[in-house]
């Protein structure tokens, strides 16, 4: 029987940081110029006053410090609040395409192997910056990679999804080794307009080596125990922009077309189902939570995730047991639970178990449980 092992991870960071000080800044010298130019709607009762934001209130409500992104100067305009990232021409490489080869060259060097050793590309991330052709082929053809490639999203899931993926393909013999992909432009579908979610994301890149265990040297590496995924539809995290979007110009424009969440009622209803769905996956592999030295949750709430591994350990995790990267980095979507296991993996010894998962919209839930070699 042929086993996969993730071998390698790389992550990719944008240099540019917006600290929480600074989005609040801009945040609330747009609120006073919207509240300005409308004060007579407001006063009359049509419109409602905008309210400020504050570092405060960001940090508790999520943990989030500051975050990468791709353009500081767009968003940080209070008459843009949008980041500025030019059009290229078809000729040259996408900027997810760019993310993506910077991540996939360090995975690959960790891993110590290189594009010969790889036959399938999967991108696998929240928003894809083009319909077709897939950024995956592109990436692939950057690389220099013979074989086959694809895009696949699954909005916050979508990196543990293609994880699974990229297993079974090395389990069933149809890859040696697949590289997954997620370059996560988050801040070009956040509304910084939004108070309740204009701090929420930032921008970032992971990837992930996955060979089969022969091919891999003694010790290194995660060896993947088993994949669950657990997939039950909600409105309460959505964006419905796409192609179809011309075809009705009166929706052109509006608040959905961007980043929308109930957040109150994903935290209450997510939470549990995220800490039943690792529950279940370890009962069903003969393991217990007690097995578990490390938890690499989806990066999107401090309190979501410190209430999940209660619920699943039994007690309070330490941050060793699930570290945190949300701080640095805020929300990245698919990439965020990877970052978490590219930078606090080296650390477990050999036979740790450790339990990779995301979760978001969909709602949509991955589980993968993993083994140091």
């Amino acid at each position: 029987m042929i086993k996969a092992v993730i071998s390698g991870t790389g992550l990719y960071t944008p240099p540019a940081i917006i600290e929480n000080d600074e989005l609040v800044e801009a945040f609330n010298q747009y609120v006073e110029l919207y509240n300005s130019e409308h004060a007579e709607e407001i006063a009359r009762g049509e419109l409602t006053a905008l309210q400020p934001s504050a570092s405060a209130f960001i940090e508790k409500a999520s943990g989030i410090k500051r975050r990468h992104v791709i353009d500081r100067e767009g968003i940080l305009n209070p008459k843009r609040m949008t980041p500025h990232i030019p059009e290229r021409s078809d000729d040259e490489p996408s900027v997810q395409c760019d993310m993506a080869v910077v991540a996939c060259k360090e995975a690959l060097e960790q891993a110590g192997k290189t594009v010969d050793d790889v036959d399938a590309v999967i991108v696998a991330c929240s928003n894809l910056q083009r319909a077709y052709p897939a950024v995956s082929i592109e990436v692939q053809q950057a690389l220099g990679i013979q074989g086959f490639a694809y895009d696949m999203n699954v909005a916050c899931s979508s990196a543990t999804f293609g994880l699974q993926a990229a297993a079974n393909a090395v389990e069933n013999g149809t890859a040696r080794a697949v590289l997954v992909v997620s370059p996560e432009i988050c801040s070009g579908h956040l509304n910084f307009r939004d108070r309740d979610s204009h701090f929420i994301f930032g921008d970032a890149c992971t990837a992930m080596l996955v060979e089969r265990e022969e091919d891999v040297k003694p010790g290194q590496g995660f060896e993947i125990v088993g994949t669950r995924l657990v997939t039950k539809f909600s409105n309460n995290i959505r964006n419905n922009f796409g192609f179809l979007n011309r075809a009705d110009e009166s929706g052109v424009g509006k608040p959905d077309k961007l980043f929308i969440q109930q957040g109150r009622k994903v935290f209450k209803e997510v939470s549990p189902l995220v800490a039943s769905t690792i529950q279940g996956h370890l009962e069903s592999l003969g393991l217990a939570p007690d097995n578990l030295a490390r938890m690499w949750l989806h990066q999107a709430n401090l309190n979501m995730n410190q209430l999940i591994a209660r619920r699943v350990l039994g007690r309070d995790a330490t941050v060793e047991e699930a570290p945190v990267i949300l701080d640095e980095y805020a929300n990245t979507s698919s990439a965020g639970s990877i970052i978490a296991f590219h930078k606090h993996k080296e650390d477990l010894k050999a036979g740790d178990l450790g339990v990779i998962c995301s979760f978001g919209a969909g709602y949509s839930i991955g589980s993968v449980i993993v083994r140091h070699r």
